[in-house]
């Protein structure tokens, strides 16, 4: 991804105070922050986009707006919760506009998930569905979310996101079908999970 120039321009672009004046991240503090969640922060645009253009910038706002808002968080999870929930807004913005509709879709499903040949194939087939159940799949499966912390992030109530779930999972099941790809072994979309639904 295109973090590189990103970091570079850090130190002429950033601002010394937050909005509002309060006191901003420090580089230090900031760069990790950007390496910890910058791949969460981008797979979630490019499940939107599907494009890798866009998804990069789409997360050099997203970095940019929590660098100079400089969000105030309890946990580590309550910030990447946050940072969820502003890329999955933005990214919607962008899919909305004129813009949008003249882009090209790049299919490199594999790389930027760092999956085989048959786990892209079913992540191909999740990036079809419908953005309501989308989502919900890619937050409990690929960023390993549980249905109340999807409920949180979201805003949605718990029984929709596990109705959103069920109902995404039958319709990727009926696409796999139709494709021959569909056998036992993608019950869990290529591995299996490590924690409940609850």
């Amino acid at each position: 991804m295109g973090f590189f120039p990103f970091l570079i321009r850090y130190n002429s672009e950033a601002p010394e105070k937050a909005k509002g004046g309060t006191d901003i991240l420090d580089k230090e503090t900031f760069i990790k922050k950007l390496l910890l969640y910058k791949d969460t922060v981008f797979r979630i645009a490019y499940s939107y986009t599907k494009n890798t253009g866009d998804a990069e910038d789409i997360s050099r706002e997203i970095f940019l707006k929590f660098y100079t808002s400089s969000p105030s968080f309890s946990s580590d999870g309550e910030e990447k919760a946050w940072l969820i929930r502003v890329t999955i807004n933005k990214s919607k913005d962008f899919v909305r506009s004129a813009w949008f509709s003249k882009r090209v879709v790049e299919p490199e499903y594999r790389q930027i998930y760092e999956m085989n040949e048959s786990q892209s194939d079913i992540l191909e087939k999740v990036l079809e569905l419908p953005d309501k159940y989308r989502i919900v799949i890619h937050l409990y499966y690929y960023e390993e979310y549980s249905i109340r912390e999807i409920s949180e992030i979201t805003g949605a109530k718990e029984s929709t996101v596990q109705t959103r779930l069920q109902r995404g999972r039958k319709l990727l099941e009926k696409k796999l079908k139709e494709e021959h790809l569909y056998d036992e072994r993608t019950i869990h979309f290529g591995y299996e999970k490590n924690h409940n639904e609850g």
